[in-house]
């Protein structure tokens, strides 16, 4: 039996491995999954841009590794999952509001107390992520990053502008409804309106048009698509 690799998942927030984490160790059932969670977006991390940025990535991969005395043949490849945040919509969609003390998102704008900070974010983020999505490995690993939009509680679960409280609350019943239908995720992600792909080049120009990434859309199902055999997935766990 083939010994079993890491497919080393990277997220922003606990909800985010809470949402996933296990319908992800179910998909990739071959292999061990671990999910790392950034507590925060790299693409917009004081220090980092896009001339380091890959190797920011790699170092979280690499750091993991040491620590567990890995190496870098224990790792089949990288999955980086990013909400979008508005990052390619127009400046024209940010706007000021003393009241909005965190940013507050809609399908056509982003309210905000600092508008100039918000468009040097997302300035930021585009230039990383831009970076990032033409990356195709890295530490010599598979690497490819996915999208939610305009968020990840938006793209699963419709919602925008969630509380700490109602993220944990309904990632925990996300889970709990697919982890044991696993092709009924498969299904959602990849054939709901909301998905875009399955051409992962082609998902990420569309994310980056007009008001894409402030509406509900993820190319999370273009990861899904092969498994490390080359077959359909669903196929797999049928």
């Amino acid at each position: 039996m083939a010994k079993r690799k890491i497919v080393f998942v990277i997220v922003e927030g606990p909800s985010d491995d809470e949402a996933l984490g296990v319908l992800l160790s179910k998909i990739y059932d071959k292999n061990s999954v671990y999910v790392h969670i950034m507590h925060g977006d790299i693409t917009t991390q004081a220090g980092v841009n896009s001339s380091n940025i890959v190797s920011k990535v790699g170092n979280c991969v690499r750091q993991y590794a040491a620590q567990n005395h890995y190496k870098q043949a224990d790792f089949k490849e990288i999955i980086h999952i990013v909400d979008m945040d508005g990052a390619y919509a127009p400046d024209s969609t940010v706007i000021e509001d003393a009241e909005a003390v965190k940013p507050v998102y809609s399908v056509t704008e982003i309210r905000t107390a600092n508008p100039e900070g918000i468009i040097g974010r997302n300035a930021k983020k585009r230039e990383n992520i831009d970076r990032l999505k033409s990356t195709g490995q890295i530490w010599k690993l598979s690497y490819g990053i996915y999208y939610m939009s305009c968020n990840l509680d938006h793209a699963l679960y419709g919602k925008f502008n969630s509380s700490d409280e109602e993220k944990e609350e309904d990632a925990y019943q996300f889970a709990k409804k697919y982890r044991n239908d696993i092709p009924g995720f498969l299904k959602y992600i990849k054939e709901s309106d909301f998905a875009v792909g399955p051409d992962y080049k082609e998902s990420w120009e569309y994310i980056t048009e007009e008001l894409h990434s402030l509406e509900r859309h993820t190319n999370l199902g273009v990861c899904f698509e092969i498994s490390e055999n080359g077959d359909l997935l669903e196929e797999k766990d049928e």
